[in-house]
């Protein structure tokens, strides 16, 4: 996944979050988990979304799972 010459486009927090929404967590799930605000989360989604050139969550995770940006175990 992440080789040393591979630079992630995600942030570490970015990538928590895509974790977690691959495993089916809320945005107010994610928030509480992390202990931060629903806002702080969908802005989090929406950098990504933008980053990817997708227009929804969905793409998003399949063009990171695509990537190899994250995984589903």
């Amino acid at each position: 996944m992440n080789s040393p010459q591979h630079r992630s486009l995600l942030t570490k927090r970015e990538r928590e979050i895509f974790q977690l929404l691959i495993l089916d967590y809320s945005t107010k799930d994610i928030s509480q988990k992390l202990g931060i605000s629903e806002k702080t989360v969908r802005n989090h989604i929406s950098n990504t979304i933008q980053k990817l050139g997708v227009s929804s969550r969905s793409q998003a995770l399949i063009e990171l799972l695509r990537l190899e940006e994250l995984s589903l175990h």
